[in-house]
């Protein structure tokens, strides 16, 4: 290469090494109040950030025809890594080696801050996996301690409890059984804790029927192939499955094979249903007709020593409301129980379903012509008009033959700054139990530094800060736009950590910006030295359905960029585990975390 072109490239480095030195300077005051443990972290992320303010893809290309770094992984020191390629570029020039006017980190020692602030977060690898393994816990994990220790034996290292679902009893009986497994297995999983935070999301709908229909499978001409199966459980049983039936457990004992149960079902129909099978329990049931059987029905036995029983609680069924392209769809901010579309008999709309929005304070904020997402984005639509307490949406996306609206489905406004973070008053009643019993507390729904603040301040009133670890999930627009303030202000606490949230986050910044969004929140972490949980749909068909999708599998086996992968609940929950646990082993042996080219960020 000419010594012009080294001259050239050399004069780059230098200007982009100048420039950081500049802004080090200025940003001391930045760095007065961070832990000790993140002084040096923080100052690179500083530098990264200056560096990043740059195109510096033509520096890249330059250095790779050198043979020399492309700084594509170099965000860990990236002032150390600058400082070399220009030591180097002088003495191929035989120039006079310069000197930095600033101390910069050890080369690799940007990996080894990683590593540490990874073990003080989630605890010590193991000796065959770097990235750790988060799995979301459900209800039944609570009083079935079998289905816990085989999570732990799959590979688990840190249990995730939602505290958006449940309450505080179910949740302290779930962390016991893993202390328990893990005690059992003789290795130590991590217990995170989410805050719900303050997620903008539909109200109820007026109430649903408390039933449940059985049908028998038949053949095309209507002959009975299978009956309905019917499962009759103690009505002291948490989460019932799809065809439990809750009785009392006395007079459940007493039926025996082959006894016959009546009934008039809830549209008055008899039905004969008939004992198959008797399980520890549990009892089989089987009828040749349809049945629909509800809260209160009562079962009559055919055998005349028996006493009736009845049906106990059964779960509501969830209500709906069918939205299609182009209907309407009124929100309203009173908190008012929701009502269903009505349509005439030709199946046109003629009166919009109406659905509260939770918090009501969200209508003074929308403005019309704006976009509005529902349930992850499966339907969308754009605000029509505003009133003081309720707005319209007119739908422009749902399914052919009408999309299903329910209660508790999120609400996202991709263009809009709605105000709302923080955290809530159940969120600070929740975060006391996570000071007794959990060992990380995952901040939900934060946009701004101020929300760090408030919940350092209100960790430091429980006496848990520095002792409790903290993952900020980042999933608005708002929390990726403001990452580097967050980044500095949450390392004033000692143990850190960020998820990619990537449901919300993808709607509020737009699919077709979510990659690069996602590097660019593994790589500022990476400057950083903050671990990386990689959340959202891992391995969700193989989770729910036991067959993971092939677009699952290399979303996977990408998610080794990150120190940690959270999968989310689901019946073949183990399953998930132990792929996973086998993908990033394998995979691990060949990446260790990520290469990139760098444009000038652009903060969406």
């Amino acid at each position: 290469m000419p010594f012009e072109q080294l001259n050239e490239i050399g004069s780059q480095i230098e200007a982009l090494i100048a420039k950081i030195e500049q802004q080090d300077i200025a940003n001391r005051k930045a760095l007065k109040d961070i832990n000790q443990e993140y002084k040096e972290s923080a100052r690179n992320l500083l530098h990264y950030g200056t560096f990043r303010s740059f195109d510096v893809r033509e520096v890249q290309e330059k250095l790779k025809h050198l043979g020399l770094t492309r700084l594509a992984n170099a965000e860990g020191n990236i002032l150390g890594s600058l400082v070399n390629a220009r030591t180097v570029i002088d003495r191929l020039n035989f120039c006079s080696e310069k000197s930095s006017s600033n101390d910069c980190l050890p080369i690799g020692e940007g990996s080894n801050r990683l590593k540490k602030h990874t073990n003080n977060l989630f605890g010590a690898r193991s000796e065959d996996r770097r990235v750790r393994i988060m799995v979301t816990q459900p209800t039944k994990a609570a009083h079935d301690y079998n289905m816990v220790l085989e999570m732990v034996k799959s590979g688990m290292d840190c249990a995730r409890i939602n505290c958006a679902h449940d309450n505080a009893e179910i949740w302290k009986d779930i962390v016991l059984n893993i202390k328990k497994a893990a005690l059992e297995c003789g290795t130590t999983v991590k217990i995170a804790m989410d805050l719900a935070g303050p997620k903008i999301r539909t109200g109820n709908l007026l109430e649903g029927s408390k039933v449940k229909k059985f049908k028998p499978k038949r053949t095309a001409v209507g002959i009975v192939e299978s009956p309905a199966h019917i499962e009759l459980v103690p009505d002291t049983k948490g989460d019932l499955g799809p065809n439990e039936i809750p009785v009392s457990n006395s007079w459940m004992t007493q039926l025996q094979e082959r006894d016959f149960v009546a009934l008039k079902d809830t549209r008055g129909k008899f039905r004969k249903l008939q004992v198959v099978k008797v399980k520890k329990d549990k009892l089989l049931l089987s009828s040749e007709k349809t049945v629909y059987i509800g809260t209160g029905t009562k079962l009559f036995p055919m055998r005349s020593d028996l006493d009736k029983g009845v049906v106990g609680e059964l779960p509501e069924i969830a209500r709906y409301i069918v939205l299609r392209k182009g209907d309407l769809l009124i929100v309203s901010g009173k908190g008012e129980e929701g009502s269903l579309s009505r349509f005439d008999g030709e199946g046109h709309l003629i009166q919009p379903g109406k659905i509260s929005c939770i918090p009501g304070s969200v209508v003074t904020k929308v403005r019309e012509g704006e976009p509005i997402l529902f349930d992850d984005g499966k339907i969308k639509g754009i605000v029509e008009d505003v009133s003081d307490d309720f707005f319209t949406v007119r739908i422009k996306k749902a399914k052919e033959n009408g999309s299903k609206l329910k209660a508790e489905k999120g609400i996202n406004f991709p263009t809009l700054d709605m105000g709302i973070s923080g955290l809530t008053a159940k969120d600070k009643k929740d975060l006391e139990f996570v000071a007794q019993y959990a060992d990380i507390v995952n901040y939900s729904y934060i946009n701004t530094e101020a929300d760090v603040v408030e919940l350092l301040e209100e960790m430091e009133r429980l006496n848990i800060k520095d002792k409790i670890s903290i993952i900020l999930k980042i999933e608005t627009r708002f929390a990726f736009r403001n990452l580097v303030k967050i980044l500095l202000e949450a390392m004033k606490t000692k143990y850190l950590g960020i998820m990619i949230a990537r449901g919300d986050l993808a709607l509020e910044v737009g699919w077709k910006n979510m990659s690069k969004v996602q590097e660019e929140i593994l790589s500022f972490c990476g400057a950083a030295h903050i671990p990386v949980v990689w959340a959202t749909q891992v391995l969700e068909s193989l989770a729910k359905n036991g067959l993971p999708s092939r677009s699952e599998i290399t979303d996977t086996a990408s998610s080794v960029r990150a120190e940690c992968v959270m999968l989310n609940k689901g019946p073949y929950i183990n399953e998930a585990i132990m792929l996973l646990d086998e993908i990033l082993r394998d995979m691990e042996r060949f990446h260790e975390k990520k290469e990139g080219m760098w444009p000038k960020i652009e903060w969406l």
